[in-house]
């Protein structure tokens, strides 16, 4: 590194790399633990003796407390230090981790993931903050490489490594696996992230009203997202109730936080266009991250019939492809125009959306490989310019409330398009079971021939002729049902590539990219 930049308060060549790998290790747990437990939940309702609704709450707690937690991450760091906080959100995460793998009781499990929310939810945020503050501007694409790397490949490791462990192991393990990882980035994190300047004449005054005014609005939001689709939405009193509350919680908490003197929650951030317009993408790119992904792997274990741990190797080659993609699209950002990079990996998203849209009901593995592998390449083009554009222009002291509000529009992002996409999913497919059930009428001269093939063949195995028939016509109905959900699925990868597309005005908003923050921002 030059004297120069070591002048501007960065520091040294070896030391920034090992700071990069130590908040890279906390936010990689932090993002693997947020997809893991999916494919662990029978077994937990199997353990604990909770019903699938019940036990759906060990995701839905997570969430909640994550959502909740990320735009207060800056306040947090301010407050106690940002090396301190970030050592306390590790050491809170591993052993919220060792606590629910020894819950007994499914309100244990909950109330330790509330735990592990919490001070994931800071890990997260600290980390891409402290790599803005680490590197100097030149170096931000490589930098933010990493983290990319880190919260792009970590939903792909996550149901990989949880469908091996529960297959192979016990559904305690995804969450013990955490001890060892987590000792060694604690170990790492006070070794050798800097000591905080400490700051003279800060007042430290807590706004409790803010507070509680935030925990009510995005707690009440996030829950309508999980819960809305098992409830059935608005038909439900306690989505509607929920709804009026996360409305009146967060227009009182803007209020106040625009008008109170020590908000706990800066949002006066936004008045860079920079972070207002790239947090609006951002919101689409949480959509295409993790709510289309979501489509994937329902698909290939309702209809391709795969287990969890064959689905997570299915998206493993994608998850590779943009670790590979990475290095190459961190070393252009600092070349080419931010805005004409995202707009490149968003066409790609729509070409790929298009591509997955054509599954049918003979579609096998192999035939998910490309689209999955170019997705994973264009969201890399999407998602690390997108950071450095919406962040590097921003001056230093502004970096910490930016990048938590920014990472919290992506995690709303993903779970307003899994709460979307889901819906949208169910009701596609009653709409093309609906469509193809006349195509499906005994007195068609087709469907008579079909069904007496079919009962035939039954017949030929032992079976009664009424037994027949009734298995003959459950068989056609099943295929029928499989084609309306295919159909469904294309319905959904088209919406989110419309979506994109849609979205596509919002990069002429961006910067450039590329030069970064002026040298005066450091100070």
């Amino acid at each position: 590194m030059s004297s120069g930049a070591i002048a501007l308060g960065y520091p040294s060549s070896s030391q920034k790399w090992l700071i990069a790998m130590t908040v890279a290790l906390g936010a990689l747990m932090e993002i693997v633990d947020t997809s893991i437990v999916n494919v662990a939940l029978p077994e937990m309702q199997a353990s604990l003796g909770a019903t699938l609704p019940e036990v759906g709450w060990v995701i839905t707690s997570y969430a909640i407390a994550n959502v909740i937690i990320l735009p207060l991450a800056a306040w947090l760091g301010d407050t106690f230090g940002k090396k301190n906080y970030f050592v306390f959100s590790l050491i809170g995460f591993t052993l919220s981790s060792a606590l629910c793998g020894f819950a007994t009781t499914l309100p244990m499990l909950v109330l330790a993931r509330v735990l592990q929310g919490l001070t994931g939810g800071g890990l997260m945020s600290k980390a891409q903050s402290i790599l803005f503050e680490t590197f100097p501007p030149k170096e931000q694409g490589m930098a933010q490489a990493i983290f990319g790397v880190v919260a792009i490949a970590g939903p792909a490791i996550g149901p990989t490594l949880g469908g091996y462990i529960v297959t192979n192991l016990d559904w305690r393990w995804i969450f013990f696996i955490n001890l060892p990882v987590g000792v060694l980035a604690i170990m790492m994190a006070i070794s050798v992230l800097p000591v905080d300047v400490k700051k003279l004449n800060v007042e430290k005054r807590v706004d409790v009203a803010g507070l509680v005014l935030l925990c009510v609005g995005l707690g009440s939001l996030q829950t309508v997202l999980e819960e809305g689709q098992s409830e059935d939405w608005f038909d439900s009193k306690l989505i509607v109730v929920l709804m009026i509350t996360m409305v009146l919680g967060l227009a009182l908490f803007i209020w106040r936080q625009l008008t109170v003197a020590y908000p706990v929650v800066d949002l006066r951030v936004l008045r860079h266009r920079s972070l207002a317009a790239g947090s609006a993408f951002s919101l689409v790119l949480g959509v295409t991250l993790y709510g289309a992904m979501f489509a994937v792997p329902v698909f290939c274990q309702s209809v391709l019939r795969l287990t969890a741990q064959d689905t997570g190797l299915l998206l493993m080659p994608g998850a590779l492809a943009s670790a590979f993609t990475m290095p190459f699209v961190g070393k252009l950002t600092s070349k080419v125009d931010a805005r004409i990079l995202i707009g490149f990996g968003a066409s790609v998203l729509i070409f790929t959306m298009w591509w997955l849209s054509h599954l049918t009901a003979t579609t096998g593995t192999g035939d998910l490989q490309g689209p999955l592998i170019l997705r994973g390449i264009g969201t890399v083009f999407m998602f690390l310019p997108l950071s450095i554009a919406t962040i590097g222009p921003l001056p230093k002291k502004d970096i910490p409330a930016a990048t938590g509000f920014y990472n919290l529009t992506r995690q709303l992002g993903g779970s307003v398009g899994v709460a979307f996409l889901t819906a949208f999913l169910v009701n596609r497919q009653a709409f093309h079971t609906d469509a193809l059930k006349p195509a499906l009428s005994v007195t068609s001269p087709l469907v008579q021939q079909r069904l007496a093939l079919l009962s035939s063949g039954f017949q030929s195995r032992g079976m009664a002729p009424e037994a027949a028939h009734q298995g003959a016509v459950k068989m056609l109905d099943g295929a029928l049902r499989l084609q309306a959900a295919v159909m469904s699925y294309g319905d959904t990868f088209v919406l989110v590539g419309a979506f994109v597309l849609c979205s596509l005005p919002l990069i002429l908003l961006l910067g450039k990219g590329g030069k970064q923050r002026e040298p005066s921002g450091a100070h």
